[in-house]
């Protein structure tokens, strides 16, 4: 492929040649829904509801995620579909704005975005895992935290090897070829979306709460039980209400993220302008559906304040255990490994593709561009595991409490504002590429233009605006993050011009 700076529409445009193509539209659907559904859907309900208040405006929440997260979608198909190349929403960016803003987006996705995700559905599943193997625990240590500084340590714990462990196996499958990361995901999404809805139809027939749904659905939209969002501003005001709206969609909008990641393995997608598109649609109409389907069976299942003060915020756990009395966290625990044992092996298949283009652009590791026999980028799959490893271990500490956090959870809400101003920009890019390649060929054209998609960058301006006046210290470093990314653009292009 020609430079970036050079592009030309056939190469812009044409298919790869070097990949496999092995991921039908049932595959790339699993994709798509496999990497949306994690851990998150079981948690972040409970963070919600403490903001909110109420059980209708929490339902709203999630319809506001839904409607982003679909929408974003299906204005992504038309990008997929005029430049069905490796590498997704890197090249988006890279021919909509410049290879620099291109760069940006991978530099970011692989510092934090995917890498910091792994790590932490890696933990999460090692957290479960605990459930049934209680020698599994972070406060379980192999090396004790070892400080620096104040504020933070590194450490191995037994739940941080068991995550190693994992990154490292799904790393080392999914290098063996595209049929075995295929494979993975193909059984465990299609297992967990099963759990999933064995866990709405459980909700909704057996743990039918006539109490709960009298309390929950009879005052839908009253808020109590509200924690401030800062001090002075609650749910309980109108302008309270919409600023917890727009700040709980760090929860929900993390929680359905990750269904761009088809659009990075275009490569070895089959009719990639038809399929990809589709699976987009397919997959997140499928999660957004399950998602608000969950909540309405936590919502007739627990009430109100059973929910905002679940243990450790487990609100399925919680769920379950009011319907199977004991049983509950065990039935939940495996679940929830099967969800992000299935969503990790998604998220590793397709970051590695994205760092594949880079490079190939000369942005990256150079090694990264090369294919093994098995027609994949396994140095590329090799250091997005070892760097995705390496944040499983350091840790936050606490000095007033004692307590240690995870490193990887503080990055990742760095970056979740990060990561919605790419998506705005890259929805942008429809209407720029509109302007400045009109006649290319686009096989799918955006749901609704120019209504939708600019619905969509409207709808997550408000919010991204709203985090950075009301998250300061979780927005701006994000910000930082991508920046750092501006100089070490430079030393790639540098670097790779004197080889």
């Amino acid at each position: 492929m020609p430079p970036a700076n050079a592009s030309t529409a056939a190469a812009l445009t044409g298919l790869d040649t070097e990949f496999k193509r092995g991921l039908g539209l049932y595959d790339s659907t699993m994709v798509v829904a496999g990497s949306m559904i994690g851990s998150g859907i079981f948690i972040v309900s409970a963070d919600m509801s403490r903001m909110i208040g109420s059980p209708g405006w929490l339902l709203v929440a999630w319809l506001i995620t839904g409607f982003l997260t679909v929408t974003g979608a299906l204005s992504y198909g038309e990008l997929a579909s005029m430049m069905p190349r490796a590498g997704g929403q890197y090249v988006y960016l890279r021919e909509a704005f410049s290879p620099l803003w291109g760069f940006l987006y991978g530099w970011t996705l692989f510092m934090v975005i995917q890498t910091g995700t792994i790590a932490a559905v890696a933990v999460g599943f090692a957290r479960f895992l605990g459930i049934l193997v209680p020698a599994i625990a972070e406060d379980h240590y192999l090396i004790a935290p070892i400080h620096i500084g104040s504020g933070y340590a590194v450490s191995l714990s037994t739940a941080q090897l068991v995550g190693v462990v994992m990154i490292a196996l799904l790393s080392w499958t999914n290098s063996r070829g595209l049929e075995y990361g295929k494979l993975v995901q193909n059984v465990f999404t299609t297992a967990k979306v099963g759990a999933m809805v064995a866990l709405i139809v459980l909700g909704l027939a057996l743990g039918w709460n006539a109490s709960a749904v009298a309390a929950n659905f009879g005052d839908l939209w009253t808020a109590r039980g509200f924690d401030p969002i800062v001090p002075g501003l609650t749910a309980a005001s109108m302008f309270g209400l919409f600023v917890a709206l727009c700040v709980t969609q760090t929860g929900s909008l993390f929680s359905a993220d990750a269904w761009n990641n088809i659009t990075f393995t275009a490569g070895e997608v089959k009719n990639p302008r038809r399929n990809i598109p589709l699976s987009l649609a397919m997959g997140t109409s499928l999660v957004i559906a399950i998602y608000l389907l969950a909540n309405i069976a936590y919502l007739v299942t627990l009430p109100l304040p059973a929910i905002q003060r679940a243990p450790s915020d487990r609100v399925a756990t919680a769920a379950l255990n009011a319907i199977f009395p004991g049983a509950g966290a065990v039935l939940m625990a495996v679940a929830i490994m099967v969800s992000t044992f299935g969503c990790n092996n998604g998220l590793i298949l397709a970051g590695a593709r994205a760092y594949f283009a880079m490079a190939r652009d000369g942005v990256f590791f150079r090694g990264a561009a090369r294919l093994n026999e098995a027609k994949v980028p396994a140095r590329a799959l090799l250091l997005q595991g070892l760097w995705a490893a390496a944040l499983v271990l350091p840790r936050t500490y606490d000095a007033s409490t004692g307590k240690y956090g995870n490193l990887y959870s503080n990055l990742l809400d760095y970056v979740i504002s990060a990561a919605l101003i790419f998506y705005i920009l890259t929805i942008a890019g429809i209407f720029r590429l509109r302007a400045t390649q009109p006649d290319v060929d686009r096989p799918y054209r955006a749901f609704g233009y120019p209504v939708i998609p600019g619905l969509y960058i409207l709808g997550a301006t408000v919010v991204l605006v709203v985090l950075f006046v009301y998250r300061t210290a979780t927005t701006w470093p994000g910000l930082v993050i991508v920046l750092i990314g501006v100089p070490v653009y430079f030393a790639f292009r540098r670097a790779n011009e004197r080889v």
